[in-house]
């Protein structure tokens, strides 16, 4: 893998091709494993409202932007003073050159960035949501650790593990990224990373997948599923 050729490409142009490029995996795992749990917490009640005003079907990029705004602001993952935020930019330095990373939506707490939502967009353009979002969550890391020692007089962090979901219209997948400032590095000037980095990835497990998964938090017992997901990943919204 070392061999693979590195170019500057933003993230919205990173592919598989990118992750095996600088050495990174993605491994998925049950909810226990996940989560750290054996038992799910209860999902909290819902608007209903918030979830049928956009359907899984045939959403637009900014349905699902809209969506995720509503779903984590009913399941409060804005307090504590975190601001939900749309299409922020951020610099991405890859192979030496300046690119940029573009969330769909994310939640910002003092300026540093907690969790990020990427729309899986294969229906329109083919392209993976999963290199997307981790080469975001290695530009948030870098970006936070800036903001760190420039903003706040804090000392850069060496290692976190960022918060990330993916989302095919009501439907999403949850990751564990861990990124490094060696990574971040290692990226930087387009060399191959020594340490592998391993993604942690979950997809909740609804009734029936094959036949529902596609319907997203439509059907009742999907919808108590998944819920219960997302208030299980608040612990790593930190």
């Amino acid at each position: 893998m070392a061999e693979l050729i590195r170019n500057a490409k933003s993230a919205s142009d990173w592919t598989q091709n990118e992750l095996a490029a600088y050495n990174i995996t993605v491994e998925y795992q049950d909810a226990t494993t996940f989560f750290g749990t054996h038992t799910l917490p209860q999902p909290v009640t819902v608007n209903p409202v918030v979830l049928t005003a956009t359907g899984p079907q045939l959403m637009t990029e900014s349905a699902v932007d809209d969506f995720a705004v509503l779903l984590l602001r009913a399941l409060r993952y804005n307090t504590r003073g975190r601001v939900l935020r749309t299409r922020k930019d951020i610099p991405l330095v890859i192979c030496g050159e300046n690119r940029h990373a573009k969330t769909d939506v994310c939640i910002v707490d003092q300026n540093e960035i907690l969790l990020l939502v990427q729309e899986d967009k294969q229906h329109m353009d083919n392209s993976d949501p999963e290199p997307q979002l981790i080469a975001e969550a290695i530009a948030v890391f870098a970006a936070n650790n800036r903001t760190r020692r420039q903003t706040s007089n804090l000392t850069p962090l060496d290692s976190k593990i960022m918060a990330g979901i993916t989302m095919k219209g009501t439907a999403p997948i949850f990751y564990k990224i861990k990124v490094t400032a060696a990574l971040v590095t290692s990226i930087g000037g387009g060399a191959y990373p020594q340490e592998a980095t391993t993604v942690y990835a979950h997809i909740p497990n609804i009734p029936r997948p094959n036949r529902r998964w596609s319907e997203g938090m439509k059907p009742l017992d999907n919808r108590q599923v998944i819920l219960s997901c997302y208030e299980a990943f608040k612990q790593f919204v930190n």
